[in-house]
């Protein structure tokens, strides 16, 4: 029996039952391909706690967060939740992906705003400026580092020289 098999959900939608315990469920907006890349972040993570917690446990915590399943109830998002979790989304996707990919803003914002995603465009991309800032990551365009402050058209968001597997909440 499959793990989904065995899980009820609460009428709202909102938790999971598992084993008479109830947990928050993962946010249902997150378009599926980007909820494959948390969960794969979050159970590698989850594998890691045994063999390097101090490393393994930020990740568990960012792919949490990231999924909507620690942080802000996904169904009552706040400016600084929604801020969280961009930042949170940001780092478990470049994590994710290996060292030298990139991601794009809009990735983090289609998983904290689902369908709505463009109104979290320019949110995302003062929290992309925050982590550049505090050099977790670089925002390049053309390839090239650029300052998002100035930046015009896309861009991509790749680790930065200060990259860490630990969470670095977003600089306002």
């Amino acid at each position: 029996m499959t793990e989904s098999a065995r899980q009820e959900r609460t009428a709202d939608g909102r938790y999971i039952v598992v084993a008479g315990r109830r947990w928050r469920a993962s946010d249902p907006a997150i378009p599926e391909a980007l909820r494959q890349e948390l969960v794969a972040e979050l159970m590698a993570a989850r594998r890691d706690v045994r063999t390097d917690p101090e490393t393994a446990r930020p990740r568990v915590q960012d792919a949490k967060v990231a999924l909507g399943e620690r942080g802000d109830p996904w169904w009552e998002p706040t400016p600084e939740g929604q801020r969280l979790r961009l930042a949170a989304a940001m780092r478990t996707l470049l994590r994710h992906r290996r060292p030298e990919a990139t991601i794009c803003p809009s990735d983090a914002a289609r998983v904290v705003g689902g369908p709505s995603w463009r109104e979290l465009m320019d949110l995302a991309r003062e929290v992309a400026r925050g982590l550049a800032g505090d050099e977790i990551i670089v925002v390049r365009q053309h390839g090239t580092d650029v300052d998002l402050a100035t930046a015009v058209g896309p861009v991509r968001l790749a680790r930065g020289r200060r990259w860490e597997p630990r969470p670095a909440g977003p600089r306002q």
